[in-house]
């Protein structure tokens, strides 16, 4: 890092592009703001969190004339599905239900408690938030900063308030980042960062003005021994879904929204319809209230000579609309990539194939989102090495720590023991160790080993001591005989 750093090309281009053009800083930013388009990324998180679309259904009849109005008589029940959530939380579960792990190339434990030092186990909390928002709304940001006491820390920050700026050629590029918020008050602020400052603006009258409350608007990333210092990137991290950048609801919406239908649409027609209709003929009296007492206090009514009642009962289609149900159900876990655990399809005891043949398409999308992660965690740990070479004066190659994601796969017990036991001799102990499914721990499982072997003497520890085996049995033995001998005298 440098007091002074030096002025990214791409970032220069884009000052340029302002300059030259005839609209201000604020007006270009303002540009960006309006087209900063939140609505699909926040149809994830309805589904998430079950306001489905059905929740704002309305039926409506039409009159004598054909006008369609409300039919606020008609029963409408909306009952909204939580498929979306049950397949993230399978996901997010799947994929960082175990924390990830950091380690080096050269296996140097100094560095690995140096970077588990400064993200601790906040980052491991944090991650499966960012996967669930990722999954939600198609990307996350993560924002870095230091904080007035000189500590590394980061923020989430929600996709819908970010607002990237690429390099126009390559579009991968961060140049620039404007974060658009509102306060609980209503204010609405607006941060624009490069890679060198920050300047803090705010809406007043509905024009954007710099923010006044801080002393100086245009400060830099952060400040340390009274220096200003710029990280030389823009200090938010993109955590992408997929490739695309897209909600996982995108692909199943249909689906569920069809499902959410035929529940609600299922649930009125059981709630409307009468186990028993009756068809009266030369009835006597016109007033059926007067019929239903009939029947419920005397079990009969009184009708005409060619008169008599006729019953009809209505019956709704249950096996169609199961199979209907089933194939939708099907087609969600199919499309959503998830995993269907109905005891009648995985059994009572599925082997290890089987169990991954049935996690083979969760594992296929969670690899997807784990490949843009981990390069998302590589630029996080570019940071904490930067900052650890201002602060620590310890200079590290981010390049050199490694990240494995220790994803939560259900396996077959037994069959893995079975295996573990058959590979001793084969492969090294660590190995099986690393493996064994009643392991959480490894360095723990190593420590109790050691443990317990040095609480044990060993065979080669008794051959190199002092007591003589042999000698000691032939003592035992001539007591014995001497015994025997006082006996017979």
């Amino acid at each position: 890092m440098q007091i002074a750093p030096f002025v990214n090309m791409e970032t220069e281009r884009f000052r340029h592009h302002i300059d030259t053009s005839k609209m201000s800083k604020e007006q270009m930013i303002q540009e960006y703001i309006n087209r900063h388009d939140t609505r699909e990324m926040l149809e994830g998180v309805k589904y998430y969190f079950k306001k489905n679309d059905i929740k704002n259904r309305v039926i409506y009849k039409y009159d004598n004339k054909g006008n369609k109005e409300v039919d606020s008589d008609a029963l409408n029940n909306r009952l909204a599905s939580g498929w979306h959530k049950l397949l993230v939380d399978q996901k997010v579960g799947y994929l960082t239900g175990k924390p990830v792990t950091f380690n080096t190339k050269e296996e140097d434990p100094e560095v690995v408690d140096l970077i588990n030092n400064i993200l601790g186990d906040d980052f491991n909390d944090d991650l499966p938030e960012l996967v669930k928002n990722a999954s939600n709304k198609g990307r996350e940001w993560l924002h870095v900063y230091v904080d007035e006491k000189g500590d590394f820390d980061y923020i989430i920050v929600p996709a819908q308030e970010g607002i990237p700026i690429y390099d126009n050629t390559k579009r991968k590029d961060l140049i620039a980042f404007i974060r658009w918020y509102r306060l609980d008050d209503g204010t609405q602020k607006v941060e624009f960062w490069d890679d060198e400052t920050v300047t803090y603006y705010e809406y007043v009258s509905g024009g954007l003005v710099l923010d006044m409350s801080y002393d100086e608007p245009e400060q830099s990333h952060f400040y340390w021994g009274g220096e200003g210092y710029g990280w030389n990137k823009v200090p938010f991290i993109e955590f992408a879904n997929n490739q695309e950048r897209i909600s996982d609801l995108w692909f199943i919406k249909d689906y569920i929204d069809a499902y959410d239908n035929l529940t609600s649409d299922t649930t009125n027609t059981l709630e409307e319809i009468q186990d028993i209709f009756y068809i009266l003929k030369g009835y006597d009296d016109t007033n059926l209230s007067d019929f239903s007492a009939n029947i419920r206090r005397y079990k009969a009514v009184k009708v005409s000579e060619d008169g008599g009642i006729d019953t009809v009962q209505a019956e709704m289609p249950i096996d169609s609309l199961k199979t209907f149900f089933d194939t939708l159900e099907d087609n969600i876990y199919s499309f959503g990539m998830g995993v269907d655990i109905n005891p009648d399809k995985l059994g009572n005891s599925p082997s290890g194939v089987a169990l991954k043949f049935l996690y083979s398409f969760l594992d296929m999308k969670a690899s997807m989102t784990e490949r843009k992660f981990t390069r998302s965690i590589q630029a996080l740990i570019w940071f904490v090495c930067e900052y650890l070479s201002i602060y620590e004066n310890k200079v590290i190659d981010y390049k050199d720590i490694t990240i494995t994601f220790n994803k939560s796969v259900i396996s077959n017990e037994k069959e893995n023991a079975d295996i573990a036991q058959q590979s001793k001799g084969i492969i090294s102990d660590e190995t099986i160790i690393e493996n064994h499914p009643w392991v959480k721990d490894v360095q723990t499982e190593r420590e109790r080993l050691e443990a317990q072997k040095s609480s044990y003497p060993s065979v080669e520890d008794l051959v190199n001591s002092n007591i003589d085996i042999n000698d000691d049995i032939d003592d035992n033995s001539e007591g014995d005989g001497d015994g025997d001998q006082s006996k017979e005298d």
